[in-house]
């Protein structure tokens, strides 16, 4: 079973917003800047959902290849979701040749993927029945668009190392994504990331202080700057 956390230091991540998130994970040099985090075509679409966070399980999927049987992999799909930790996202990469007409998930899916545990849907590729899936509440996506049509809808490989839009997924990885956008939580940092995020928002006050101050100048702003350096 793949690692999870403390319930309460989980809800705690999750009320926080994802670029402070972002921001606090930095102090911690675990990974590069440049990497953790999904591009701007991965739209959250309810962003009045709030925070979505939850462990990873990953596939790869394909609607635009029409040769391509089904050899059932939406069942170890569904299997692979069954048995992971809860809350769950999926992360479907798309692997046909026509990434903008795919199709991964419409209604039928996402009321069964909530059923066993799923809170959202991230994928590269596109997706349909926003507004059932809308009505169904409490499940999130972050896609680039919407396609009309399932095309042949396959799910290739289940539980292995995918990409989307930049940002490297595997199994159990912790996700959070709200409606700025999407990022990983490294799980061995995730207990020193809450008194981060403090040092972060106030040191986010005590510039947005300055800058509203009488006499605010750009060579006030470089010594503060210096400062927070040293």
């Amino acid at each position: 079973m793949s690692e999870i956390l403390d319930p309460k230091l989980f809800a705690t991540l999750q009320q926080i917003d994802s670029p402070t998130l972002s921001n606090a994970i930095e102090h911690f040099q675990v990974r590069s800047r440049i990497e953790g985090y999904a591009g701007m075509d991965l739209r959250c679409i309810f962003p009045e959902l709030g925070t979505m966070m939850g462990y990873a399980v990953t596939c790869t999927a394909d609607s635009t290849t029409p040769e391509r049987e089904n050899r059932g992999g939406i069942f170890r799909l569904w299997e692979a979701l069954e048995k992971s930790p809860k809350p769950a996202v999926l992360v479907m990469q798309t692997i046909g040749h026509d990434r903008n007409r795919s199709c991964h998930l419409g209604e039928v899916m996402a009321a069964t993927a909530r059923a066993l545990g799923a809170i959202g849907c991230v994928t590269d590729g596109g997706l349909r029945d926003i507004t059932e899936i809308k009505e169904m509440g409490g499940f999130q996506l972050f896609c680039p668009g919407f396609v009309v049509s399932h095309g042949n809808p396959v799910i290739c490989d289940v539980g292995v190392d995918v990409e989307v839009s930049g940002l490297k997924v595997q199994m159990g990885d912790l996700l959070h994504g709200d409606m700025n956008g999407l990022l990983k939580i490294p799980m061995e940092i995730a207990p020193q990331v809450p008194q981060q995020v403090e040092r972060v928002r106030q040191r986010e006050r005590e510039i947005m202080d300055f800058v509203r101050s009488p006499g605010f100048s750009v060579k006030r702003l470089r010594e503060l700057q210096e400062k927070y350096e040293h």
